[in-house]
């Protein structure tokens, strides 16, 4: 996945936060901050299982507050019901 800034689909806004956000259709959202170049995405399925994933490569999938999330460095932290913490 690739972002340009300055290249946006129809139906983008920026905030007052100065992120701009496209195509919230209710299970799918992009995010771009411009100040670091950074975009995110995320996928609600109909689980409400959320999957996102950054422009810079990491990766996390969370439900109710708990979930698995992978940095790009491959650091993987975890969040359940009682613990938290990274490998």
């Amino acid at each position: 996945m690739f972002f340009t800034s300055g290249v946006y689909a129809a139906g983008c806004v920026t905030n007052a936060r100065g992120k701009t956000v496209c195509g919230t259709t209710g299970s799918a959202a992009v995010v771009v901050n411009p100040n670091t170049n950074t975009a995110v995405k995320a996928q609600t399925n109909v689980n409400g299982v959320t999957h996102t994933q950054t422009s810079r490569g990491g990766e996390a999938v969370t439900k109710n507050g708990k979930g698995v999330a992978q940095g790009p460095g491959g650091t993987t932290c975890a969040k359940t019901a009682r613990n938290q913490g990274c490998r």
